[in-house]
């Protein structure tokens, strides 16, 4: 499922920038800004997706009802694409400096293209949040087996979303190229709906999840019944606040009590008023259980980690909107063969899917020797080591651009719509390194936050972790414009041989160094989870004899 449905939705993500320009007459910049949208709004919409599998459906409906969500949104591009009287007359094969009089599209034309990609948006949204999940939950993280497996389960899962990625931005890529628009989002429909018959095949075999109720809600509720009771002085010790010890006790984790963020624990204490809801598993507006305080807490240290990686996917949006520009001003043959330029994302891919096994089978196990840590490095060092390369990535970018530019004014083509005689391969060198990155990055990403939500909260944990795409996406527009403000034209016209990329290439690298030193600090800050193993009520009846009366003292 993950692999059919991200080659049905990346094969978009990296060329529909150029259905944008040549097909629907955008804009360069309108088009990588509705691009940078369009996978912006796709990686934000997991919170959604988490949010309804979380609260009211399994993980298994999730995904079955978001992937009919996302063929519709497919259906419906199809259907524009094959009739050519609902878009505008492509004008893609024109000189860069006659592309003013192209034709625009209606405004009926526009609302049909964004209908169906923002069905796509919401489908493959629901599915990042719950498909993760869902296979993640088939492993026991109580058991010291079961769990050390989890982690791999993260890497090939990764590598399963590659092997999809390489699909789509080779095989529906050059549908796309040689047969038409209206075939490639016919097969991506297509591809989704045998990735749903595939997932269901599992279902009689899956662990299947419950929903427990709103994570958000009992989110809200601390923060209400802290403020409630900020006055309380706050007990020294764990035990006189409010826990659920019973085995019986809906919750698989009961979570100690960690010293930040104290003032949320003011929640937790128990006063006179508050008899009626003292068995109360999903804590209520006046009390709540440490554990449901911790499950806070959690959300509340994500914050900053997410924060500080959202630059790095800033970066991942020039490499589907500029640098696939300018592999369209390239040599892309090899051969006979001319290389579509939506393809060159391949590279990276290629990259992912050679090392992720490497990683998986020998970085790991000998990195678990010399650590003793049963990931070989944790989760939080794994996404700095793909911080550096990323900004040794957009370093490398704007090097290259700089070489491209010099080929174009040595040849006399800095206005001419031909490929200039210029490997595209060039690029590969930056998307190797940024491949490389994003193997490192996301994985740890999906693996950090899926371990660290608590049972609850595990489809919004990993929603959060695509929520840095999004808001790098979002970034990525706002940075294009004041780059291009400030600036007063570095990417102003429809022409790179005119524009100043390396230049912004390389202020993206420069504030990546800064970003990175930023991540550095909130990762040190930040504290894991510390899960108490459970106990009965009568070990806790126990311990509270004890207490009273003395280890010493005799019956």
């Amino acid at each position: 499922m993950a692999a059919l449905e991200t080659m049905a939705f990346i094969s978009n993500g990296v060329s529909i920038f150029t259905y944008f320009y040549g097909y629907m007459n955008f804009s360069l910049t309108k088009s990588a800004t509705s691009l940078t949208n369009f996978m912006g709004t796709a990686f934000l919409l997991p919170l959604f997706g988490g949010f309804i599998s979380d609260t009211y459906l399994s993980r298994f409906k999730t995904c079955l009802i978001f992937g009919c969500l996302e063929i519709m949104g497919f259906v419906l591009l199809a259907v524009q694409a094959h009739f050519k009287q609902r878009r505008p007359f492509p004008c893609k094969d024109v000189a860069p400096s006659a592309t003013s009089h192209c034709e625009s599209p209606t405004r009926s034309q526009e609302a049909i293209l964004f209908t169906g990609l923002y069905l796509v948006a919401l489908g493959t949204g629901g599915i990042k949040a719950a498909l993760p999940s869902l296979g993640a939950e088939q492993f026991d993280e109580q058991d010291s087996r079961e769990a050390t497996s989890l982690s791999s389960f993260f890497n090939w899962y990764m590598f399963s979303l590659t092997f999809g990625a390489m699909l789509g931005v080779t095989f529906v890529v050059w549908i796309s190229s040689n047969l038409g628009w209206d075939w490639a989002f016919g097969v991506c429909a297509v591809a989704v709906a045998m990735g749903i018959l595939f997932l269901s095949m599992g279902l009689s075999i899956y662990r299947n999840y419950l929903p427990k109720g709103s994570p958000l809600v009992r989110t809200i509720q601390v923060f209400v019944a802290a403020i409630r009771k900020w006055r309380l002085p706050l007990p020294d010790m764990a035990g006189e606040l409010h826990e659920v010890h019973d085995k019986e006790a809906a919750q698989n984790q009961i979570l100690q009590r960690t010293y930040q963020f104290k003032c949320l624990d003011h929640a937790a204490i128990i006063t006179a008023e508050d008899g009626p809801v003292l068995s109360a598993v999903s804590g209520s507006w006046k009390l709540c259980t440490i554990t449901q305080i911790e499950e806070t807490k959690i959300l509340v240290r994500m914050l900053p980690i997410i924060l500080s990686t959202v630059f790095m996917n800033t970066c991942l949006a020039q490499l589907q909107t500029f640098s696939i520009q300018q592999s369209t001003t390239m040599n892309r043959k090899i051969g006979n063969f001319e290389v579509p330029g939506s393809s060159v994302p391949v590279i990276p891919l290629l990259f992912m899917f050679i090392l992720l096994p490497i990683y998986d089978k020998v970085f790991i196990p000998v990195a678990r020797k010399l650590t003793g840590i049963p990931t070989g490095i944790t989760q939080l060092q794994r996404v700095g080591v793909g911080l550096v390369l990323s900004a040794i990535s957009m370093a490398v970018s704007g090097v290259i651009e700089t070489r491209r530019k010099n080929v174009a004014i040595e040849h006399g083509m800095v206005d001419s719509p031909g490929p200039l005689p210029i490997s595209v391969f060039w690029l590969g060198i930056q998307y190797a390194i940024f491949g490389m990155a994003d193997m490192f990055t996301l994985a740890g990403m999906l693996d950090f936050f899926y371990s660290e939500s608590s049972s609850g909260m595990k489809s919004l944990g990993t929603a959060i972790s695509w929520c840095s795409l999004a808001f790098g996406y979002f970034t990525s527009t706002v940075v294009v414009s004041v780059v291009n403000k400030v600036s007063k034209g570095w990417l102003g016209s429809n022409n790179l041989n005119r524009d100043r990329l390396e230049y912004f290439y390389w202020l993206l690298a420069g504030v990546s160094v800064l970003n990175f030193g930023m991540y550095l600090v909130c990762a040190r800050w930040y504290k894991y989870k510390m899960v108490q193993e459970e106990k009965s009520r009568w070990d806790h009846v126990e311990e509270s004899i004890n207490v009273s009366v003395g280890k010493d003292a005799t019956p």
